[in-house]
């Protein structure tokens, strides 16, 4: 099964073009990036040092002989303290610095989720971790499914690198993830559920690699499940769907890869979709 050349050509292209995109982004927003995060680590350094020095005022303000000058030094110091509110201050101040340290942090792996997943430098095979190219994949698709689903990972501990094209096996998970998104967005607007759920799980079965990705949605009608493969073939309305996807899906991991790609599906339950590589996919065994 394959489509025609100038479409995968084009498609080819595009994706191409939006992983230089994607690695040019990456790289711009991390070096100011970093300068956000260095100086947030200071403030949050002499943020400390301060309270520190409060503690020593206040223990040797304690300890000032009594007197009227005495008095009045310490009552402008505690109208001061008060009118700043350093109590709020000592409680808030760190939360929000601990806050901003937590998003620069999710904004980093963000970037190199990024940089990792549009680079442009992947097309031939190499040993990959898929473990890796999924949890990328999942940070850089979050914004298709976290208004909609849970997205839960089971991915099998020390899981062998694999021969592959990582790039285009990012894309087939990306497409499908979006592909779950769907379906379990319209089980929400048939009011079936408030927030669906999507799992990504890894592990290995003799000489291949296994990716099974399932959602709650609304499933593929029986009638449907042989064509899903076929170019251009589309349930999406207009607009939302080429019909292109699961058709590319199909001749990277079965024609480039010597796998396979299979789906399980019950109408209003949801679906399953297999994807089986061979952990080498020059050795004669992924024949078989």
């Amino acid at each position: 099964m394959k489509l025609q050349f100038d479409e995968k050509q084009a498609f080819s292209q595009k994706m191409e073009a939006i992983g230089r995109l994607a690695a040019g982004i990456a790289h711009e927003i991390n070096t100011p990036m970093q300068y956000i995060g260095d100086n947030t680590r200071f403030l949050k350094d002499a943020f400390g040092d301060i309270l520190r020095l409060i503690v020593i005022y206040r223990k040797y303000f304690a300890e000032l002989p009594e007197g009227d000058e005495t008095r009045k030094i310490v009552a402008v110091i505690e109208a001061e303290e008060k009118k700043a509110d350093i109590t709020f201050l000592k409680e808030e101040i760190p939360k929000a610095i601990q806050q901003s340290l937590d998003g620069i942090d999710r904004v980093s792996k963000i970037v190199l989720a990024m940089k990792e997943f549009g680079h442009p430098g992947f097309k031939e095979k190499t040993f990959s971790d898929i473990n890796r190219g999924i949890h990328n994949t999942v940070i850089i698709s979050r914004n298709e499914w976290k208004y909609v689903s849970e997205l839960k990972l089971e991915l099998q501990e020390k899981f062998p690198r694999v021969f592959c094209s990582i790039d285009e096996l990012n894309q087939v998970i990306l497409n499908l993830i979006v592909n779950s998104s769907h379906a379990i967005e319209e089980q929400i607007r048939r009011k079936v559920y408030e927030k669906g759920l999507i799992i990504i799980k890894t592990y290995s079965q003799d000489d291949f690699a296994v990716i099974r990705i399932t959602d709650n949605g609304c499933g593929i009608p029986n009638v449907n499940l042989q064509k899903i493969f076929d170019p251009f073939f589309t349930t999406k309305e207009v607009g939302k769907g080429t019909g292109q996807g699961l058709a590319i899906a199909h001749d990277v991991i079965v024609n480039k890869h010597r796998g396979s790609i299979d789906v399980e599906s019950e109408p209003g339950l949801g679906a399953t979709f297999i994807i089986k590589i061979p952990f080498d996919s020059n050795s004669d065994r992924s024949k078989s």
